[in-house]
Order: structure tokens, then C-alpha cells, then sequence
């Protein structure tokens, strides 16, 4: 991304002329701000999309210093927000099952700023990030986490099945694969009330053998639904190397009279510009694959090291040349719409709100024990729920 093409963009309408000021004296780089400007500018992306029968779109995205400036704010809170997620498995107090997004913020980041929050998402189970980029709250985020009564899905669902109603987020799900049908369910849904909206639904690597992903895009495309399929490659399905896994890897031509791009996910133009494609494919003729080549930098959840079926270099060596952060922050200091230490500024005061969020959902109780039962039986059933001892009535259902 170093080498990127940057050109400012001529507006197409002149702007009222005002006499003008007298030029001021050159001010150092430091004393200048972190820029807000929305002039256009255009950048290519990393390498060229890949694409089946279908063409693909121009590598060249239009973006602005404002624009750039916000990636670097949302792909580094999601960054830390992940880092302190391990420490707080570490420390026992996030449970069960933790499936970590760092390294692949670029997918959430860039498919966001393509797209409005009408249109819907639904994914797997590595959904922190996801749901932070709907316009997720951060302390209901570590809340669900913790297993609070203040979390997103009110505690009860945990890190696999975060929910927020209110910007289509359909939430995580545990099942490998079962989101798909439910996704093409949701842009059955759009098309038949005319909403002009999508569905940018998520899967992995690992589930793209499913039966039920196929099944379900068949369905899609004899109804021309409006449904982004989205194969997130990080390249190992759990502990499982793809080329160990799938005869063919190629995941964006795994739909065949379906078309497909191959993106790099790793870098957050190509990512918008990719999903800005693909949503106006599908409104006018049915569904697309989008296969996003990202990587995890975590294990497959809290449970894998992540090193048993990779070394540390080649760790290493993608966090070095393609990591999704680093790359804005050489096209943010490349075209001085910052200084790098006002980035590390930005950086601190993203860790300060972090800590801040995880110490007011550590406040949140837990769910009252009669929630254990909303949603999952009707009311009045009569039914008791007693301790492991079966002598102690724990709580009545309502």
C-alpha cells in the first residue's frame, strides 16, 4: 500500500469565490491537526481484484482524509478491544467459547463504509468486530462478554451470538455454516417488501464445503435474491490449512453459475469498494461470492495457540506487509493528513476508552435466573428449576 496512486479528484462544481487572504507563513507539520477534510481523493488498491463471469470493478477508490482518519480509529479500537478480550479470558472472566477478529478489521471496516445500516449482516461466531462496526456500544459489548445483563443479547448469548436489532445486525451464530440459509432467508425478505436493500451475509473458510451454502445459493439465485455471500478466507479452518481442506480454494468461483471477486481483505479500500460493487449487483441481478483473502492473527478461538499449524514467521510476515491498520497509517502520514504522533495519540485515547468500557460492564450484574427461561418456554407452564442436588427450587418460570 506504500506504493499506492494517490491523485486529488478536480470537483465537478466550482464553489463561490471569495477574495483572497494573504498567504500565511508555513506552519510545521506538528502544529497543523489531524485533518477533516472530505476532498476526494483516489487510491488503487493493493492488487487487482480476481474476478468469474462477471467484470470486475475499476482498482481505483475514491476516499478523503476524513474517511481514511475514521478507518484508523475503527480498525485500531476494534484492534484493542480484541487484545483486551484475551486478557480478559485469561483472567476467567469471559467464558466459554472466544473467537478473536484481530487481523481481519479491514472486512468489517470496509464493507460498513459501502453499505447503509438497512441493509442487514449476519455472520459465524467471530462477530466482536462486526457488531462494533453496526454501531455497536462498546460497553454492552464486553458486557455480552462477561455474561452481563447489560450485553447486547441482555447476557445470555455470549461472544458467539452478539445481536443489535436496531442496525440489522443479525447477530453471531455457533453452527458452522447454518447462518447462510438464514441470510438468504433475510434477502427473501427484502425483495419480496421491494425494500431496495441487501444482505451481506458472512462465512468462513472452513464452512464453505456446507451443503447448506449451496443449497441455500441455488435458492438465491433461481429468485435473484439481493444476498452478498461473504467467504472471509483466513486460510485455516480451525487448526485446518484450506489446502488441506478444499480440493479447490478458490472460493469465489465455488458458486459457478453464481459470479464471484476475490478481494483483498486485508486492505479496507478494496474492501469498500468490492461490497459498493457487489450491493448494486445483486439489487439488479441476484447473488455474488465475495471471497475476502484476510488472516487471523489469534487462533481459531482462546482455546488454540494458533502455532501448532503455522509458524510465528509467517505470522510475522503478514502483520509486517499486509496488516490492515498499517496500511492506512501509511497512506494517512504519505499524504500528511496526520503525524504519526498524533496517530499514537489517537491510538492512547482509543486504549483509555476501551479500559474505561470494560471497567463499567465489570458494574453490570448478572441476568436474573428467570431469564434463563425467557424466550424458551411460554409463560404460565408451571415448571421449576431446581439446583444440581434436585432438592433446591432455584426459580419458578413465569
Amino acid at each position: 500500500m506504500a506504493g499506492a496512486i494517490l491523485r486529488r479528484v478536480t470537483p465537478t462544481t466550482a464553489s463561490p469565490r471569495v477574495a483572497p487572504l494573504p498567504l500565511p507563513l508555513p506552519v510545521p507539520l506538528l502544529a497543523r491537526g489531524v485533518s477533516d477534510s472530505t476532498d476526494a481523493i483516489t487510491v488503487s488498491t493493493s492488487v487487482p481484484f480476481k474476478s468469474h463471469i462477471v467484470d470486475p470493478p475499476p482498482r481505483e477508490a475514491t476516499t478523503s482524509a476524513r474517511e481514511l482518519l475514521a478507518f484508523f480509529r475503527d480498525m485500531s479500537l476494534m484492534r484493542r478491544a480484541e487484545i483486551a478480550a484475551d486478557s480478559l479470558y485469561k483472567a476467567k472472566l469471559i467464558r466459554g467459547f472466544c473467537h478473536l477478529y484481530d487481523g481481519q478489521e479491514a472486512v468489517a471496516v470496509g464493507m460498513e463504509a459501502a453499505i447503509t445500516r438497512a441493509d442487514a449482516i449476519t455472520t459465524a461466531y467471530r462477530d466482536h468486530c462486526l457488531y462494533l462496526a453496526r454501531g455497536g456500544d462498546l460497553v454492552a459489548a464486553f458486557a455480552e462478554l462477561m455474561g452481563r445483563r447489560d450485553g447486547c443479547s441482555r447476557g445470555k448469548g455470549g461472544s458467539m451470538h452478539f445481536y443489535k436489532r436496531d442496525a440489522n445486525f443479525f447477530g453471531g451464530h455457533g453452527i458452522v455454516g447454518a447462518q447462510v440459509p438464514l441470510g438468504c432467508g433475510i434477502a427473501f425478505a427484502q425483495r419480496y417488501r421491494k425494500e431496495g436493500t441487501v444482505t451481506f451475509d458472512l462465512y468462513g473458510d472452513g464452512a464453505a464445503n456446507q451443503g447448506q451454502l449451496f443449497e441455500a445459493l441455488n435458492m438465491a439465485a433461481l429468485w435473484k435474491l439481493p444476498v452478498v455471500l461473504v467467504c472471509e478466507n483466513n486460510h485455516y479452518g480451525m487448526g485446518t490449512a484450506e489446502w488441506r481442506a478444499s480440493k479447490s480454494p478458490a472460493y469465489y468461483k465455488r458458486g459457478d453459475y453464481v459470479p464471484g471477486l476475490k478481494v483483498d481483505g486485508m486492505d479496507v479500500l478494496a474492501v469498500k469498494q468490492a461490497c459498493k460493487f457487489a450491493k448494486e449487483h445483486v439489487l439488479e441481478s441476484g447473488p455474488i461470492i465475495l471471497e475476502m483473502d484476510t488472516y487471523r492473527y489469534h487462533g481459531h478461538s482462546m482455546s488454540d495457540p494458533g502455532s501448532t499449524y503455522r509458524t510465528r514467521d509467517e505470522i510475522a510476515g503478514i502483520r509486517q506487509e499486509r496488516d490492515p491498520i498499517e496500511r492506512v497509517r501509511k497512506l494517512i502520514l504519505a499524504h500528511e493528513f496526520a503525524t504519526a504522533q498524533e496517530l499514537k495519540d489517537m491510538e492512547k485515547e482509543l486504549r483509555k476508552q476501551v479500559d474505561a468500557a470494560i471497567a463499567k460492564a465489570k458494574e453490570s450484574p448478572m441476568p436474573d435466573p428467570s431469564e434463563l427461561f425467557t424466550n424458551v418456554y411460554v409463560n404460565d407452564c408451571g415448571l421449576e428449576s431446581f439446583g444440581v442436588d434436585r432438592k433446591v427450587v432455584r426459580t419458578v418460570l413465569p
